[in-house]
């Protein structure tokens, strides 16, 4: 929900600030005063589109600014794959319009665009005025809208046509992949099979390139290794003052001593294990120098070796691992290819069965959406003649998806095509939703839709402006009631002229412009009891706060207290 709003310098308003509860939260004020700023600032906040026009007289930028309180993990897990960091359960929203046009959106001080905020804030915020961008009025999400009414009952049934879909979608792109490109791959076998006879006659096997790195190092260096081997053994082993004859001396010397005392027994020991370990060693250096061979032709034949593996790697990978996978996948194409007839074949075999598997799941999804669309409807028509729509009609429409072919186009959610009807005047045909011209009553449609489904969706927070245009009476009675109805799970926002609406609400605010010098300024006031019962007042029509005002206005609001403890 939205916890704090902050504006600065924008429009009428030089700096102000405001904080919103639960519950429905009305908005009052004169004619005038700026009631409509506010809810400018807080659809510039959400993601609307910027403009300029707003920036206060005087100033190069508008600041405006939510807070809010986050009551989704699927609106966390969202911002999170999309970079935005969350150390709390608070989203902060800051909007900065410039003079210049540039537009800044942040959100928890990290820059994002507009088209995200806005996706963020439909998660969070439904915004309902004389505004087409809100959900009721885009047709897309009047299937999600129908799905929520039913949400269990449908939950199988999507999932079945959605396992369905994934698997008929798997194949068909298969299959539009081999028949979009059988061509354009005949044309490129030769190719493939060129690639793929280079790789295959080098034989590589993998780490084959360092060990003949290692053997080229010590051909290289076989000289230089033989003649130092022969050192080696020449001090160990092979003349009379060498370690080993030096080392059997010590030992002997030591032999002669050893049974005076133990530890110099031990070091007899010791002195044998040495001299059997260099003798080993000595033979072993012996045995490695004379295998060393100096060949100049087995150097060229590694070197040339390593070109061929150098060469392979520049043009299919940077190992002979990656180029052996390059080897593996040229294979997979080529038989594909070679295949093609008889895989697409086999495809379009399973592309049948599996189209009939998924239509017999869309259709039995399809039987059930109409279903549950007869019960809705007769429910909306109810809370709609409820509303004072006398003679409404409204319906929901099922067509069927299809491609420009006229073929019937799946996805996950199945096949169904809907869209809300309605006619607000006897004998006035059906139409679209998005084709209701007066803000007012899109925003009543929406009251009944919310009072059966509100409790269904995930939007936290409901905003409403000019709700109550060309209404009064029992009309405004009835839809200031359903305001307090929906605010039991949603957080509501109304901005009013009506006191039978303002007196449903759970916390008062009164909007009012000032004139100080050559300035005029708007700011918001949260009112206490006494204050709202001033403020009903004069909404009743009473310039005079007399006494008679004052009981009247307690009158509705002991009404509207009365009606709203009906809930507990």
């Amino acid at each position: 929900m939205i916890c704090h709003l902050s504006i600065k310098d924008f429009a009428l308003i030089d700096s102000l600030n405001v904080s919103f509860h639960d519950g429905l939260n009305i908005i009052t004020g004169e004619t005038g005063a700026g009631k409509s700023i506010i809810f400018e600032a807080i659809h510039l906040a959400l993601g609307s589109r910027a403009d300029t026009t707003f920036i206060r007289k005087g100033n190069n930028k508008s600041v405006i600014q939510l807070i809010i309180h986050i009551e989704n993990q699927e609106i966390v897990n969202f911002l999170i794959e999309h970079g935005i960091e969350i150390d709390h359960e608070d989203l902060v929203i800051t909007r900065e319009i410039h003079a210049s046009g540039k537009s800044i959106c942040k959100i928890n001080d990290t820059l994002t665009t507009v088209s995200l905020l806005n996706k963020v804030c439909r998660k969070m915020v439904d915004i309902h005025g004389q505004y087409d961008h809100q959900s009721l009025l885009n047709p897309e999400n009047h299937l999600n809208l129908l799905d929520l009414y039913d949400a269990d009952h449908l939950s199988d049934l999507k999932g079945k046509v959605n396992d369905s879909y994934k698997v008929y979608a798997n194949i068909l792109k298969k299959l539009n992949h081999l028949l979009n490109t059988k061509e354009e791959s005949q044309r490129k076998q030769d190719f493939l099979k060129y690639e793929h006879s280079e790789i295959a006659s080098a034989k590589l096997t993998a780490g084959e390139d360092e060990s003949l790195k290692q053997s080229l190092n010590i051909l290289e260096n076989s000289e230089k290794i033989y003649q130092n081997l022969s050192s080696v053994y020449d001090i160990t082993y092979s003349h009379s003052e060498a370690v080993v004859n030096q080392l059997g001396k010590a030992a002997s010397f030591m032999g002669d001593i050893s049974l005076l005392d133990d530890q110099l027994k031990n070091y007899q020991s010791i002195l044998y294990d040495a001299l059997y370990q260099l003798e080993d060693l000595s033979t072993e250096i012996r045995q490695y120098r004379e295998g060393i061979q100096f060949s100049p032709n087995q150097i060229n034949d590694i070197q040339e070796r390593l070109e061929l593996i150098n060469d392979l790697k520049r043009k299919y990978g940077n190992s002979i691992e990656k180029i052996l996978e390059y080897q593996s996948k040229i294979e997979n194409e080529l038989n594909e290819i070679e295949n093609s007839d008889e895989i697409i074949e086999k495809l379009q075999k399973e592309k049948i069965t599996a189209e009939n598997t998924l239509k017999e799941q869309c259709l039995i999804l399809s039987n059930h959406r109409k279903k549950i669309a007869l019960e809705l409807e007769t429910k909306i028509r109810t809370e709609l003649e409820a509303l004072n729509f006398n003679n409404a009609e409204f319906k929901i429409n099922f067509d069927t998806y299809k491609d420009t072919l006229g073929h019937i186009s799946y996805s996950e959610q199945g096949m169904d095509l809907i869209e809300f009807l309605i006619s607000t005047n006897k004998g006035e045909p059906l139409k679209p939703l998005s084709k209701i011209a007066s803000g007012g009553e899109i925003s009543r449609i929406m009251l009944a839709f919310k009072r059966i489904i509100g409790q269904y969706d995930n939007i936290s927070t409901m905003i409403f402006d000019e709700i109550d245009t060309g209404i009064s009476g029992s009309t405004a009675s009835i839809v200031g009631k359903k305001l307090a109805q929906i605010a039991l799970n949603h957080q509501v926002i109304c901005i009013t002229h009506l006191p039978q609406i303002a007196a449903m609400g759970s916390n008062h605010y009164r909007i009012e412009k000032q004139t100080k010098q050559s300035n005029t300024l708007t700011s918001v006031k949260e009112l206490d009891d006494t204050e709202t019962i001033e403020e009903i007042s004069r909404l009743l029509g009473s310039d005079n706060i007399s006494k008679a005002a004052i009981q009247n206005a307690q009158d509705m609001l002991d009404q509207a207290k009365k009606f709203k403890a009906g809930f507990n």
